[in-house]
C-alpha cells in the first residue's frame, strides 16, 4: 500500500488544485463549472504567490503514488480573546471523488490539525457549504462540532 505524502504545493500544482476545488459537490451553487481554458489565468499564480509569501498560510497537497488526491489550506489566525490564543483555520479541504471513503481525507485533516497544534493554536475551525451533508458527517466523525453559524457577503 502506498503511503500518503503531504507537501507544500508548488505553482505546477495550481491546475490540479483548481480542478479539485471545482469538482462536483465541492463547487458552490454560485460557482460556474471550471473552464479548462481559465487555468492559465495569471490571477491564480498571483493568489498562489501571495499565500506562499505569508508565514501564516500553507497550501498543502496530498499525494498518493505520485498523484495529487487532495488539498487544503491552513491559515493561522492570531487573536486577542483567550489570552491571545491562535486559531487554525482550514479552507478548501478537498479529496478527489474516487478517493473518498478511503481514510485519506481524515488523514489530511488530522495532519493539518497537528500543524496547527505545532503553531500554538488552541482551536481549529472550518466552514463547509450547508448542502454538503456528507462532509458535515465526515467533520463530525473527526470531532468537529457545529457550534457557530457562518455568514458570507459577496463583494
Amino acid at each position: 500500500m502506498n503511503a500518503l505524502l503531504f507537501r507544500d504545493a508548488t505553482p505546477a500544482d495550481i491546475p490540479v488544485m483548481i480542478g479539485l476545488s471545482h469538482a462536483g459537490d465541492a463547487r458552490g451553487a454560485d460557482t460556474p463549472p471550471l473552464d479548462p481554458a481559465s487555468l492559465d489565468d495569471p490571477r491564480y499564480r498571483l493568489a498562489f504567490d501571495e499565500i506562499a509569501a505569508d508565514a501564516n498560510q500553507r497550501l498543502i497537497v496530498a499525494e498518493l503514488a505520485g498523484e495529487i488526491i487532495g488539498m487544503l489550506q491552513i491559515t493561522i489566525v492570531p487573536g486577542l480573546p483567550n489570552f491571545g490564543m491562535k486559531r487554525g483555520m482550514l479552507e478548501n479541504v478537498h479529496v478527489r471523488a474516487d478517493q473518498r471513503g478511503s481514510g485519506h481525507g481524515g488523514a489530511m485533516v488530522n495532519w493539518a490539525i497537528e500543524r496547527c497544534r505545532e503553531r500554538g493554536c488552541g482551536t481549529v475551525q472550518l466552514t463547509s457549504n450547508k448542502r454538503r451533508h456528507d462532509a458535515h458527517r465526515f467533520y463530525a466523525r473527526l470531532g468537529f462540532v457545529g457550534s457557530h453559524e457562518g455568514f458570507k457577503l459577496k463583494l
